[in-house]
């Protein structure tokens, strides 16, 4: 049955707490690109811990496209009044505009707060309703009278449906690893598909970190005690504060992660003479046998995300074994078909993590400056292709494919 735009109501909610978690993560789980990250639960921790909120330029809105009563398709937007948290950088943009004498903030952004993992952010039943949810935000938009909107690391079905809403796309790069198909029988055999002189380098990396007396230990979900999620917080700050800034996410956030999204949560802990001094926190998808859900969908793949870490100690490598290799050992005693090193870092490719081209969608309320970005867009995207070629002829595995 086709339906009309005026057979939907939108909505416009300013709190998590007015959204019906069970809806939203119902809908999230019919998305083929669906993260933890989209998952109420993340969201709202991110809102009541304080650390996504207006008082720190993220005023949330929820959108929810409604048909019949049920809800057929939503996201959430912040009104930002900065450009910070978002790892697709518009600063540019933003001076252009000042350098004009026009406002770029507020702007509109449609992304998960300091988040840069690529997914679903349009949740929707149908393709048609996700079409209809990108109009909407336009129009919203353009009734609020905002500079811009922007989507970042949007899935595939994300970008068509911008694509419609007449967006423009704007192209970056990330540095995944991927299990192989026969999957990695373990480390050992992980490494022996790499260059020799790749290869040649871990080991000496590794081997750093083993003669600096430091050894492993790992939890997953609700066996992270409250005295671990305690060091790693301290550690995670350090890293922050070393740079001069404070953390983005409090305490409190990932004591609310701890209490309502255990299982997605995976810690590594380095320890020395039985004292701890690193630790590096990973999240998880729930783990999946490709098998199919209850609406007949297939359920996603197992991934690893990178995102935070720190250490109250020097060690030489120690970073490398923390972010990379204990993870990567970890998803493949696991059976993880994918690690997500997070974004930026070309360094990431001598750990065998490869460029993948990840995307956003933009619109500009101002034709002039819409115009201009536009041009602006098909240089750097021209730009991007030819730097994703060049990485390509920097493959760290003896078999080019990484297969």
């Amino acid at each position: 049955m086709k339906h009309e735009p005026n057979d939907y109501v939108i909505r416009v909610l300013s709190s998590p707490d007015e959204v019906n978690a069970a809806d939203w993560n119902e809908l999230l789980s019919l998305q083929p690109e669906a993260s933890p990250f989209m998952r109420h639960e993340y969201l709202a921790a991110l809102h009541a811990s304080g650390s996504a909120t207006p008082e720190t330029g993220w005023t949330p809105r929820f959108i929810l496209l409604e048909r019949d009563g049920a809800m057929v398709g939503t996201c959430v937007l912040y009104l930002k009044a900065h450009s910070h948290g978002e790892y697709v950088f518009d600063w540019a943009w933003a001076n252009a505009y000042a350098q004009h004498g026009l406002s770029y903030y507020p702007k509109a952004l449609v992304a998960v707060p300091f988040t840069p993992v690529p997914g679903t952010r349009l949740m929707a039943r149908t393709a048609a309703d996700r079409v209809v949810l990108a109009r909407a935000l336009i129009q919203w938009c353009e009734a609020e009278e905002l500079s811009s909107l922007h989507l970042l690391f949007a899935s595939t079905d994300d970008l068509h449906a911008c694509v419609d809403a007449g967006m423009m796309l704007r192209h970056t790069v990330q540095f995944h690893w991927t299990n192989t198909d026969p999957a990695y029988a373990d480390f050992a055999s992980f490494l022996a598909s790499l260059s020799q002189e790749k290869r040649k380098k871990i080991r000496q990396e590794r081997r750093k970190v083993a003669d600096a007396g430091v050894s492993f230990r790992w939890s997953l979900g609700e066996s992270i005690t409250t005295p671990d999620w305690d060091f790693f917080y301290r550690c995670y700050q350090r890293t922050y504060l070393d740079h001069g800034n404070a953390p983005y996410l409090s305490r409190d956030f990932f004591r609310r992660m701890a209490s309502t999204m255990p299982e997605n949560w995976l810690l590594f802990v380095a320890q020395r003479q039985g004292q701890p001094i690193a630790a590096s926190l990973i999240a998880v998808s729930a783990y999946s046998t490709g098998t199919r859900n209850q609406n007949g969908l297939e359920k996603n793949e197992a991934i690893a995300y990178g995102r935070y870490w720190g250490a109250l100690e020097q060690v030489d490598c120690l970073h490398f074994e923390a972010c990379y290799y204990q993870p990567l050992a970890w998803c493949i005693a696991h059976g993880y078909q994918r690690f997500e090193g997070g974004a930026q870092g070309e360094h990431k490719m001598a750990r065998a993590l490869l460029p993948v081209k990840t995307t956003s969608a933009h619109w500009l309320a101002h034709p002039a400056f819409a115009d201009a970005v536009e041009r602006f867009l098909e240089r750097e995207g021209q730009g991007i292709g030819q730097y994703l070629d060049d990485l390509g002829q920097r493959s760290p595995f003896r078999n080019p494919t990484g297969t």
